[in-house]
C-alpha cells in the first residue's frame, strides 16, 4: 500500500474546511425512470419520482408497530436511513451508515468490551441496544447492509420500547424481505487499494401468494491510509413469504455472515503528563503506522441468523404478530494494541500488547403482539401490546500469548518496559514485542507462542416482558402518546476455577504454574418498568410540535460480556446494584415543507441519576449523577423535484456531574500521579461526545441522466475518558457522488469518499490509542435493476 507519509498535527485541514461551507451536491443511485418524460407535459411532477424507493429520502412511518403513529405525530427524536441515502452514500457497513446522523459517535474496544459496533448516540453508550427487526442482536460484530433495507435511530431513553438499554438510544436494522414484484438487482463495483465488492438482489413471486428474495454479497478491500489493514467477507440472505395476500402469512428467513479482516487498533497516545489542563493527543507520526504483527494478528467473525414471522389479520384493524429468532454469533481475534502505559512511546518505543476473544453468541427470542385500531368515547386509538421472550448466552475462550524467552505475556511490571534491564529490554525488542513509534515493520518475525487461555468465562440473560402502546387522537389538534414496558431481566456470569500462569525471576525463563484461583459465579435478577408519555398539538396537518417524557434502565450485565458493562466491576462488583435509571424530556417540532421535506427541532434534557460509582472504600454503589442537554435539527427529504437533502445538526453539553468518591488508580511508571480521586472529574465533559456536529447529504439531478452529489461532516473534538485527560481534535470529511443512467435498467455510479484525503481520528480509547479513520478511497459501481 503506498504510504502518504503525512502526519497528524492536531490541525484542522483549512481546504476542507472551506469545501465543507460552500459545498454543495447532488446524486441518486438511480436517476428518475426516462418514462416520466414520456408523460404530457402538465403531468411530470415531483410525485411520481417521490414515490420512487430508489430516489427517496424521507420516510412516513417507522417499521415497528410499537410505533403507532406516522413519524410526524410521534412525540420522540427518530431518525430513518433510508435505502436509497445507503446506496448514494457508497454505504456497505453499519458505521458509514450512520455518518449520516449527527450526534452518533463510536467507542472503541475498551474496558474488556470486544471489538465491533459501539456506538454512542448522544453521549451514551448504545452497544448493547443494538436490532434487527426489532429484536436485540448482541455479540460483538461489525455489521454489514448488503440485505439492511433501512436503519432507524431512537433517540433518548427508550425503555418503554427496547426494555434494557442505554439513555442514548438504540439502533434497528430493517431487513430486507420478499415484495409482491418481480426483479433482478445489484451492483459490481472496483475501486482503490484494491476495492472489490459485488452484491445481488433477486425477488421472484413463484405465485400470487408466494415470494421469495435472495441476497447476496461479496467484498474485500484494503484500508486507505493504514499499512497492512484490510477487509474481507461474504453473505447471503435468502427469504420467503407464504400467503402474501391472505389474511394468514409466514415469513421464513436466514442471514449469513463471514468475515475475515487484520484488526486495527490506530496510534498510541502521548502518554507523559497527560491531564485536563494538557490532554494528551495521538502521537505525531506518520498517520499509515501500523502497529500490529501480521503473524500473530486476526479477526474471523461469523453470524448465522434464522427468523419465522407468523401474522394474522383478523380485520383491516386488528393484526396479531409472532416472530421466532435464533442466531448465533462469533467472534475470533488477537488485536495489537500500541501500548504505553510503561512510558515507552516518551522513549521512541512501542509496545506490542496483545489482546483477545475467541466468543460465541447464542440468542433466542420470541415476540408476540398485537395491533389494534379502535374508536372509544369518541377518542380514536391506535393500540399496540406484546410479550418478549428471550435466553442469550455468550461464552468467551481467550488466547495466552507467550513471549518467545520471556514465558507468559504479563500485564505489569517490566515485562512491558521496552528499556528494561536484566535482558527484558533486550529480549522484547529482539523479539518484536517492542517496535519503533516512528517506523513500526507489520512483517517483523514475531515468534511467540499462542495457546488457550486458562480463563473461560460464560454469561447468560434471561428476559421476560410486557409492553402496551396507545396513540390516542383526541380532537383533530390533540394526540396523546403513551407506552409502558415491564421487565423480568436475569443475568449471570461464570468463570470455572483454573491455575493462574506466571513468568518465573525477572521474567527471563519458563512459565510456572501458580495459584488456583477459585471459580468466580455472580448474578443478578431485577425487575423494572420503563415509561413513554408524549402529547402532540397538530398545528396543521403537515405540522405538529410535542412535549415528550421516557425513561430507560440499564442493569448489570447488560451487555453479556461482549462490552465493558459487565457483573464484575475491578474490585468490588456490580452484581448486587440495582439498574441504573435514566429519564429524558423533550420538545421538538417535526414540519413535511415543500416537495417533501421532513423538517424536525428538538430540545432535550436527559439524566441518570444513579449512575454506578466507585466509593472511597473501593466498593461500587448507585451515587453518580450526570446529565445532557441538548438541541437537534434535521432534515430529511425533496427540497425541489431534482434536490433531494439528508442530515441535521447536533449539540450535545454532557456532563458528570458526580463520579464518586473512589480513587483512580493511573501508571506512575509513565510519569503519571496513582490514587487521583474520582470527584476531580466532576464537572468534566461527557466522553466520546462532541459538542457540536453536523452531517449533510444532498444529491441534485443536473441532466435527466447525470445526478450529482456529496456528503459534508463535521465531528467537534471528543475526550476520551471520565478525566479529560485524552482528546482527538475536530474534523471536517467531504465525499463526493456521480451516478449516470446508461438506460432503464443500468447506471454507473462514482464514489470518493473523504475526497480531501483529511488524516483524522474517528474513535478515542480511554488511556491507550486513538483509531484512525480511513484515507481516500474512489470506487466506480455498475448498478443494475431489471
Amino acid at each position: 500500500m503506498k504510504k502518504s507519509q503525512q502526519k497528524y498535527n492536531g490541525k484542522l485541514n483549512p481546504v476542507a474546511t472551506a469545501v465543507a461551507l460552500v459545498f454543495t451536491g447532488t446524486g441518486s443511485a438511480y436517476a428518475a425512470p426516462e418514462e416520466a418524460t414520456t408523460l404530457p407535459e402538465v403531468k411530470v411532477s415531483a410525485p411520481e419520482v417521490k414515490n420512487a424507493p430508489e430516489t427517496e429520502y424521507k420516510t412516513e412511518k417507522a417499521s415497528s408497530s410499537k410505533f403507532t403513529a406516522p413519524l410526524i405525530d410521534t412525540p420522540k427524536s427518530i431518525t430513518v436511513i433510508p435505502q436509497s441515502v445507503i446506496q448514494d452514500s457508497g454505504s456497505v457497513t453499519l458505521e458509514d451508515a450512520l455518518r449520516t446522523v449527527p450526534g452518533i459517535t463510536f467507542g472503541s474496544a475498551e474496558g474488556g468490551g470486544s471489538i465491533g459496533d459501539r456506538p454512542f448516540i448522544r453521549g451514551f453508550d448504545s452497544q448493547a441496544s443494538m436490532y434487527v427487526d426489532g429484536i436485540r442482536d448482541v455479540g460483538g460484530q461489525s455489521r454489514e447492509i448488503f440485505a439492511i433495507e433501512s436503519v432507524e435511530v431512537l433517540k433518548g431513553p427508550s425503555g418503554a420500547f427496547d426494555g434494557r438499554g442505554s439513555a442514548g438510544g438504540s439502533i434497528n436494522l430493517v431487513s430486507k424481505l420478499p415484495k409482491a414484484e418481480n426483479f433482478v438487482s445489484g451492483s459490481v463495483g472496483l475501486g482503490t487499494d484494491k476495492y472489490r465488492r459485488a452484491t445481488g438482489d433477486v425477488n421472484y413471486m413463484l405465485s400470487d401468494d408466494v415470494a421469495v428474495r435472495v441476497n447476496v454479497m461479496a467484498h474485500s478491500a484494503d484500508t486507505p491510509g493504514r499499512d497492512e489493514v484490510d477487509v474481507s467477507r461474504w453473505g447471503f440472505a435468502p427469504s420467503i413469504t407464504l400467503g402474501m395476500n391472505s389474511p394468514t402469512s409466514a415469513t421464513l428467513s436466514y442471514y449469513h455472515l463471514q468475515t475475515d479482516d487484520m484488526p486495527d487498533y490506530g496510534i498510541p497516545y502521548t502518554f507523559v503528563g497527560r491531564s485536563k489542563a494538557t490532554p494528551s493527543q495521538p502521537a505525531n507520526v506518520d498517520m499509515d503506522n501500523f502497529y500490529g504483527l501480521t503473524n500473530r494478528d486476526f479477526r474471523k467473525t461469523q453470524s448465522d441468523i434464522g427468523t419465522a414471522t407468523i401474522k394474522h389479520a383478523f380485520s383491516e384493524t386488528t393484526v396479531l404478530k409472532n416472530t421466532t429468532r435464533y442466531g448465533v454469533s462469533t467472534n475470533d481475534y488477537i488485536v495489537t494494541v500500541a501500548d504505553d502505559s510503561a512510558g515507552n512511546v516518551a522513549n521512541g518505543n512501542v509496545y506490542r500488547s496483545a489482546k483477545s476473544r475467541n466468543s460465541k453468541t447464542d440468542t433466542l427470542a420470541n415476540v408476540t403482539d398485537l395491533s389494534i385500531k379502535f374508536d372509544a368515547w369518541k377518542v380514536k386509538h391506535s393500540a399496540n401490546i406484546g410479550l418478549e421472550l428471550s435466553h442469550e448466552e455468550t461464552k468467551n475462550d481467550p488466547y495466552q500469548i507467550i513471549q518467545n524467552g520471556l514465558g507468559f505475556s504479563a500485564t505489569g511490571g517490566n515485562l512491558r518496559t521496552c528499556s528494561a534491564g536484566g535482558g527484558v529490554g533486550a529480549a522484547l525488542q529482539s523479539n518484536y514485542d517492542c517496535t519503533s513509534l516512528y517506523t513500526p515493520n507489520p512483517n517483523d518475525p514475531w515468534s511467540g507462542t499462542i495457546e488457550a487461555s486458562r480463563v473461560h468465562t460464560t454469561s447468560t440473560a434471561t428476559t421476560r416482558s410486557a409492553y402496551a402502546f396507545d396513540s390516542m387522537e383526541l380532537s383533530k389538534k390533540w394526540i396523546l402518546n403513551l407506552g409502558i414496558r415491564y421487565d423480568s431481566y436475569s443475568t449471570e456470569s461464570d468463570v470455572p476455577s483454573y491455575q493462574r500462569r506466571v513468568p518465573t525471576g525477572n521474567g527471563l525463563g519458563a512459565n510456572a504454574i501458580g495459584a488456583t484461583v477459585p471459580e468466580l459465579y455472580l448474578q443478578n435478577d431485577s425487575a423494572f418498568f420503563n415509561y413513554q408519555a408524549g402529547v402532540v398539538y397538530k398545528l396543521k396537518p403537515n405540522a405538529s410540535v410535542y412535549a415528550s417524557f421516557g425513561t430507560s434502565s440499564t442493569p448489570s450485565g447488560t451487555t453479556l460480556g461482549t462490552g465493558s458493562d459487565n457483573l464484575s466491576g475491578g474490585v468490588a462488583t456490580n452484581a448486587n446494584l440495582d439498574p441504573e435509571r435514566s429519564k429524558n424530556y423533550e420538545i421538538g417540532t417535526k414540519w413535511d415543507v415543500l416537495e417533501g421535506l421532513a423538517l424536525t427541532a428538538a430540545t432535550f434534557y436527559t439524566e441518570k441519576t444513579n449512575a454506578r460509582a466507585t466509593l472511597a472504600d473501593g466498593t461500587t454503589a448507585l451515587v453518580g449523577n450526570q446529565e445532557l442537554k441538548g438541541l437537534e435539527l434535521g432534515f430529511a427529504g425533496r427540497i425541489t423535484d431534482k434536490w433531494q437533502a439528508f442530515g441535521g445538526y447536533t449539540y450535545l453539553d454532557g456532563k458528570l456531574v458526580d463520579n464518586g468518591s473512589g480513587v483512580f488508580n493511573n501508571a506512575p511508571s509513565a510519569g503519571l500521579t496513582n490514587n487521583v480521586p474520582n470527584s476531580v472529574n466532576n464537572g468534566n465533559q461527557f466522553p466520546n461526545t462532541p459538542k457540536n456536529s453536523v452531517s449533510l447529504w444532498n444529491t441534485y439531478a443536473v441532466m435527466p441522466n447525470l445526478t450529482v452529489g456529496g456528503g459534508a461532516y463535521y465531528v467537534d473534538k471528543q475526550f476520551g475518558n471520565a478525566a479529560n485527560s485524552v482528546v482527538i481534535p475536530s474534523y471536517v470529511r467531504i465525499d463526493a457522488m456521480a451516478n449516470y443512467k446508461i438506460d432503464k435498467n443500468l447506471s454507473l455510479q462514482l464514489n470518493v469518499q473523504n475526497l480531501t484525503d483529511e488524516r483524522y481520528f474517528n474513535a478515542a480509547y480511554t488511556s491507550h490509542y486513538a483509531q484512525v479513520a480511513a484515507g481516500r478511497l474512489a470506487f466506480l459501481t455498475l448498478n443494475f435493476k431489471y
